[in-house]
């Protein structure tokens, strides 16, 4: 017998833990703060994202995992095992089964490094499973049928489109345009349009509150402040939802393009099915403005942001257990010790 089932959403910017039974229990930022002179770790999470930007010289607030793959091992080992032990709230009797995702393009050598660090952070077995299965898994869809869903889950670091069939891809893509890319995107904008310098949460700030993919029927405004380029001197502006949609649009451009070529390379009976069915949006990057209705607009499909979308991986990635024990995951989906 298994201790705990877990299934693990790592992200690039956020980290969530789903229980089996209990659902989803954490949800922090994928940030932690290490002391340079010591190369301990100070902080993980919430608090270690509020150091952001903020501190001193031996001390540096990072995000060990960046385009939705570890680039630092050693951290998200230690930020692994950090969040299991916080999630579960209790010493385990048994080493837990843990399921856990990764973009759908990731080579060998990254799903390996995720496997590993998951086995040193206190797993008994490790599946690796693909974001758009365990995004179509967490928003309700029945992957084991022959007919054909569309998922577009837009993370922080990457942006996973997929075409599922009989609970497997038939066809999918993953680019590194997402959540990150859009703030990093509305970052130039203000240096280059208005001579302001912004952080990372100012940038997110703004992309949250007035980001903008599509019109709006009346326009949003976000008093920001930041650091004058010019001057040198702290600086506030108020930034329209229409200077953010134009900030925005490349980052938008690329989304819709990587939906539009999966379509056109899906086979025509699943094809069919999609434009009956339409297409599902997962992941926090799908609640940026109007971004439904432009793919919606660009592909003539009706398009939806599913329920919970932010959730949507980890509910999928803690369901998978279930899925691979009532055989409906194809096996070669799946990465498993």
């Amino acid at each position: 017998m298994f201790g705990t089932d877990i299934g693990i959403d790592l992200g690039t910017a956020t980290v969530i833990v789903y229980i089996r039974g209990q659902g989803a229990v954490l949800k922090e930022p994928s940030v932690v703060a290490i002391d340079k002179n010591t190369d301990s770790i100070l902080a993980v999470g919430e608090e270690a994202r509020s150091m952001l930007g903020r501190t001193p010289g031996n001390i540096v607030a990072i995000r060990p995992l960046r385009e939705g793959v570890i680039s630092n091992y050693h951290v998200t080992e230690k930020m692994l095992k950090y969040f299991i032990n916080k999630a579960v709230g209790r010493p385990l009797m048994r080493k837990p089964r843990i399921a856990i995702c990764v973009p759908s393009n990731v080579t060998e050598v990254e799903r390996r490094a995720v496997e590993d660090a998951a086995r040193q952070a206190g797993a008994k077995k490790v599946y690796v499973i693909e974001e758009p299965i365990a995004a179509a898994i967490g928003a309700g869809i029945d992957i084991a049928r022959a007919c054909g869903s569309m998922i577009v889950d837009i993370g922080g670091g990457t942006t996973d489109v997929a075409v599922i069939s009989l609970g497997g891809t038939v066809e999918k893509t993953s680019i590194k345009v997402a959540g990150d890319h859009f703030d990093e995107a509305i970052m130039r904008y203000m240096r280059r349009r208005h001579n302001l310098l912004i952080g990372e949460r100012t940038a997110e700030d703004l992309k949250i509150n007035v980001g903008t993919a599509y019109d709006r029927v009346a326009s949003v405004s976000m008093d920001i402040r930041g650091r004058n380029l010019v001057t040198g001197l702290p600086k506030t502006i108020s930034i329209s939802s229409e200077e953010m949609q134009e900030a925005l649009n490349d980052s938008v451009s690329s989304v819709v393009d990587a939906v539009h070529q999966v379509l056109e390379r899906t086979p025509p009976e699943l094809a069919s099915d999609i434009a009956d069915r339409g297409i599902v949006m997962t992941g926090g990057g799908s609640l940026l403005y109007g971004l439904d209705k432009l793919i919606a607009e660009k592909t003539g499909i009706v398009t939806v942001i599913a329920e919970d979308c932010i959730n949507c991986v980890a509910i999928g990635t803690g369901k998978y257990i279930e899925y691979i024990s009532a055989g409906k995951i194809n096996i070669t989906d799946t990465y498993s010790r």
